[in-house]
């Protein structure tokens, strides 16, 4: 076929394969088409039947980008499949405040307008300990707007080892720099020290800095101060101690600090993520002293940063399976994948090799989400023919596994038993 021999756009979008489309749809996917089939042509290449590669084109611009997938990574929090799935209890308030009007900033005892914040702020205090709590749309955010009302203009203290980088090259200086806030780093890479900090407090100093190193190790020849001896430094010059934990945690989990723990410490304030180890949806949620907390809450930023109903609706619903810290493990699925009996991963492993003919693999998970990263996580996998992946990512709904050794891993800790099910269907279809 020559270049001459196309049809028009207009003729192909009459193709009667995209007949009952809205005429802008069709005459845009035979528009698309179209240059495609030019460039196959320039390249030497058939473009092909292009009344069926119109019918594609019209076919992608209907389907959702944004789609549900299958983990089989064995990486609990993975931030490029969307970080911590939701928990039943906090989709149904998402669902129930998403499709009608809610009392979002309308205070139904008073008759008059409320705030946002109030619906999740006694929740977070209970489980916290908190004088007051705020929540915005991510923990860099927090992060961002608490140095910005505490800190503008003047100096931050932070050690040379907690300058860590965040997800996709977000550093700490950077969100400092955004602030308005000056950074002044103390210590060494390694070894930071109290007086190190109190040599460096000067007339320009706002406010002392810790940054939980979540996503990263330092280990050998070290030296960080605790909280309560960086609260002590700070409140002995009477600056507010702020510590940013990153994932954050409401139950106990090795080397990871909770609120409350750093808040009986001496933190004045501590921002954490609503999603990775919480489970949650994303957010970025600050508790602790009132006064401080309500600088944030007045600041400009504060309103471009904050979060929408969807966001507090789910985190509601999660929060609130934490009053009962029994259930909240068995009902958040971030919390069940890193508690599950490693006989059940490998009961589900058996089950999923038998149905697809594949072979049970040991192998070990992550917790993924820059939090605890010298953990490993005990695990079984069910593998397959590598030549799976690519047809796996594109089917539906897309199955995302490990690639090693030649062979597709699909690791069974991320998956429910249901989710394995689904996952052994599309195996099937794939080698037909």
């Amino acid at each position: 076929m020559k270049l001459r021999d196309l049809p028009s756009v207009d003729e192909l979008a009459r193709d009667e394969r995209l007949a009952g489309a809205p005429q802008p749809l069709a005459v845009a996917a035979a528009r698309d088409a179209l240059a495609r089939a030019r460039e196959e042509i320039a390249a030497g290449q058939e473009p092909g039947d292009l009344g069926e590669r119109a019918l594609q084109e019209l076919q992608a611009a209907r389907s959702p980008s944004l789609r549900r997938a299958l983990n089989a990574t064995g990486v609990i929090v993975h931030t490029n499949l969307g970080r911590a799935p939701l928990a039943e209890a906090a989709l149904a308030r998402a669902v129930e405040v998403g499709r009608g009007y809610s009392n979002l900033e309308y205070d139904l005892a008073a008759g008059a307008r409320g705030s946002r914040q109030d619906h999740v702020a006694a929740i977070l205090r209970r489980l916290t300990g908190a004088e007051a709590a705020l929540v915005v749309n991510n923990n860099a955010a927090a992060v961002m707007l608490a140095l910005a009302a505490l800190a503008e203009g003047r100096e931050v203290l932070v050690s040379r080892g907690e300058l860590i980088e965040i997800g996709d090259g977000f550093r700490i200086p950077d969100v400092l720099a955004r602030s308005g806030a000056r950074l002044r780093e103390v210590g060494t890479t390694n070894r930071t020290r109290e007086s190190d900090y109190s040599r460096a407090i000067g007339p320009e100093t706002a406010v002392l800095l810790r940054v939980h190193q979540s996503n990263f190790r330092v280990v050998g020849f070290t030296e960080q101060p605790s909280v309560p001896e960086l609260a002590a430094v700070a409140h002995r010059h009477e600056l507010p101690l702020v510590d940013d934990l990153g994932s954050g945690v409401l139950v106990h989990l090795e080397d990871e600090p909770s609120a409350k723990e750093s808040l009986a410490a001496g933190a004045d304030l501590v921002c954490f993520s609503g999603d990775k180890l919480l489970g949650g949806p994303q957010a970025g949620i600050v508790v602790g002293r009132a006064p401080l907390v309500d600088a944030l809450r007045r600041h400009p930023l504060q309103r471009a940063l904050r979060a929408d109903k969807l966001t507090l609706a789910a985190l509601e619903g999660t929060l609130g399976l934490y009053l009962d810290p029994a259930r909240a493990l068995r009902e958040v699925p971030v919390l069940r994948m890193l508690h599950e009996r490693l006989e059940a991963v490998r009961a589900r492993a058996e089950r999923l090799a038998q149905a697809v003919g594949g072979d049970v693999e040991e192998t070990v998970g992550r917790v993924g989400g820059g939090a605890l990263p010298l953990t490993e996580l005990p695990s079984f996998a069910c593998a397959v023919e590598e030549e799976l992946a690519p047809r796996l990512r594109e089917a539906d709904p897309p199955v995302v596994g490990v690639l090693r050794d030649g062979r597709l891993l699909l690791d069974c800790r991320t998956l429910s038993d249901d989710e394995a099910d689904e996952v052994a269907r599309v195996v099937g279809a794939a080698r037909e």
